[in-house]
């Protein structure tokens, strides 16, 4: 029974190094975190194929890397006989639609880009993130007569800019 607790102990102070190693391996924090809960459940179930008196952590790396390898040639696979996920909405459906929303949104951000600091802040609290001009003046702790005027102007230049009447 020492020797288990001994792997359990040994196994607990190598998880900052475990996981180091899985953020090197895979580059994304999700996957790191993934890859050391895979390797220590498959280090559990294996601990008798692990040797006292060797290095734990050599083992231990050995795991991770192996199933990193999988994870790659699984994902490899995957992609090459699968569609992304993303383009699953889009069967059967005309992308039209969405190409010129998308573009709107696009031109629209551009215009937006365009507007002074002070008028695309409050802009940006009120029409799109949908704060209140009460809320949007105590935020910026601005009276709320500037609030309003700021809005009144961004939301103007931003409707002759769309419509392509102010020069840009």
């Amino acid at each position: 029974m020492g020797s288990s607790d001994a792997f359990e102990n040994e196994l607990t102070q190598l998880l900052p190094r475990l996981r180091r190693f899985a953020h090197t391996l895979s580059r994304h924090g999700a996957d790191a975190d993934d890859l050391t809960q895979a390797t220590i459940e498959r280090a559990l179930r294996s601990r008798d194929q692990w040797q006292p008196g060797t290095r734990l952590d050599s083992w231990l790396y050995r795991i991770m890397r192996n199933l990193w390898i999988d994870t790659a040639r699984a994902r490899l696979r995957k992609e090459k006989h699968e569609a992304p996920e993303e383009e699953a909405q889009w069967i059967g459906e005309d992308p039209r639609d969405a190409i010129d929303a998308s573009l709107e949104l696009k031109r629209a951000m551009a215009a937006m880009e365009r507007l002074p600091n002070e008028q695309r802040e409050v802009v940006a609290l009120i029409l799109i993130e949908g704060f209140g001009y009460r809320e949007v003046s105590e935020m910026l702790d601005l009276p709320i007569g500037t609030v309003s005027s700021r809005l009144v102007r961004g939301r103007t230049a931003l409707l002759e800019m769309l419509d392509g009447t102010a020069d840009g």
